[in-house]
């Protein structure tokens, strides 16, 4: 028996903003959608990967959602790791850096971390 990883959920407060986040950032794109009256799950994805981020805004949740002490992440690696590091930068979304290991995280809308590697 196997198994593949697929997919990991992250829930947001602001769906297009989310998005706007991730294509930016990272250059995920939205691959597919599901809609209900209680919520809309938008799955994004990259040609790097079949593995895809599950965004999911649900309509009863206002406010904004308990991370914890942010010790989960999902890790991205970079081709160029000075550009990514520079477009981060630009973006103000860098919100740990660990030189001696050679990483960095940035921070989602929501204050998720999402870990780039080079």
């Amino acid at each position: 028996m196997s198994f593949k990883m697929i997919h990991e959920n992250y829930n947001v407060s602001d769906l297009d903003k989310s998005i706007k986040f991730y294509n930016d950032a990272l250059d995920l794109h939205e691959v597919r959608r599901k809609t209900t009256d209680d919520f809309i799950i938008a799955y994004l994805s990259n040609d790097s990967s079949d593995f895809e981020l599950e965004l999911t805004w649900l309509k009863e949740h206002p406010q904004a959602y308990d991370l914890g002490e942010c010790e989960f992440h999902l890790a991205f690696k970079a081709d160029d790791y000075k550009a990514a590091h520079k477009k981060h930068e630009e973006m103000g979304c860098i919100c740990f850096e660990n030189p001696e290991m050679g990483i960095y995280f940035i921070e989602d809308p929501d204050g998720y971390w999402l870990e780039i590697l080079p």
